[in-house]
């Protein structure tokens, strides 16, 4: 059996490489008890080698972002508590704007059975969730196609949405911060998230509770207020405070069981 040090080495190679490390996969992995993985992490995460997520860690540093595949099965209950909330708000008649990713890709799911319903986006899950949708019209935002995020990114993306505006914009996020908004890997995504959040006349950015006041990438989208923040009920106190006193909303959706 490997030493600790050496464990806690191997744990860092296997994130570097393959982008998210699972406490239970760990666990099997190394023959040591899941409470011995999460020591492990939680030591990675105080000396800047990897961020927490929910069931897992994320390493910092090359090529860190997770496949859109990777991130639909990480706190799977929490964006669907999160994706129920945000589609009790939609109202028959709307012109919404998804954005990509898992959980705005949750919302889409929610809202298939809706009626009178426009939908803009740039996400190809959502496109796929709503493409048999009879009561609701679906305009793509085009551009360069990101294989990670499986998204539409670019000028001709921004260039359609000086054209647009919207009821409702509904934003995802690889990280989200009270100080600095949207965290994301690559500055197309946030330069696109920006534009997005100015064309909507109400803003939510939908994040579960583990991607509260991590900083695992280096390009930010800054938010106007007010927008709201639309997490699960397992968020921290302390980060919930941090955007109340920013000036931020903050929903907190139940999760069920």
């Amino acid at each position: 059996m490997l030493s600790a040090n050496a464990r806690r080495e191997e744990i860092y190679h296997l994130a570097v490489t393959t982008g998210l490390a699972s406490v239970e996969e760990l666990s099997a992995r190394f023959e040591v008890t899941a409470s011995t993985i999460r020591r492990d992490l939680a030591l990675l995460n105080s000396q800047g080698r990897l961020a927490r997520t929910y069931g897992g860690a994320m390493a910092l540093g090359a090529h860190p972002e997770a496949s859109l595949r990777q991130r639909t099965g990480e706190a799977f209950e929490q964006k669907h508590a999160i994706a129920r909330w945000a589609a009790a708000v939609v109202q028959p008649g709307e012109n919404i704007l998804l954005d990509a990713g898992s959980t705005v890709g949750a919302l889409a799911h929610e809202l298939r059975g809706f009626e009178k319903l426009s939908v803009t986006t740039p996400g190809i899950n959502t496109m796929q969730e709503l493409a048999e949708s009879a009561g609701i019209e679906v305009d793509c935002l085009g551009g360069r196609l990101r294989s990670l995020s499986q998204s539409f990114v670019g000028p001709l993306a921004e260039a359609a949405l000086e054209r647009m505006s919207f009821d409702r914009v509904f934003l995802g996020a690889d990280a989200v911060t009270a100080e600095d908004g949207i965290c994301e890997a690559d500055h197309a995504q946030t330069r696109l998230k920006e534009l997005m959040a100015r064309r909507g006349r109400e803003v939510y950015v939908l994040a579960d509770s583990s991607k509260l006041g991590l900083r695992p990438f280096h390009a930010w989208a800054r938010l106007a207020l007010p927008w709201t923040l639309v997490t699960d009920d397992g968020a921290d106190p302390v980060q919930v405070q941090k955007f109340g006193d920013a000036g931020v909303q903050v929903a907190m959706a139940p999760v069920e069981g």
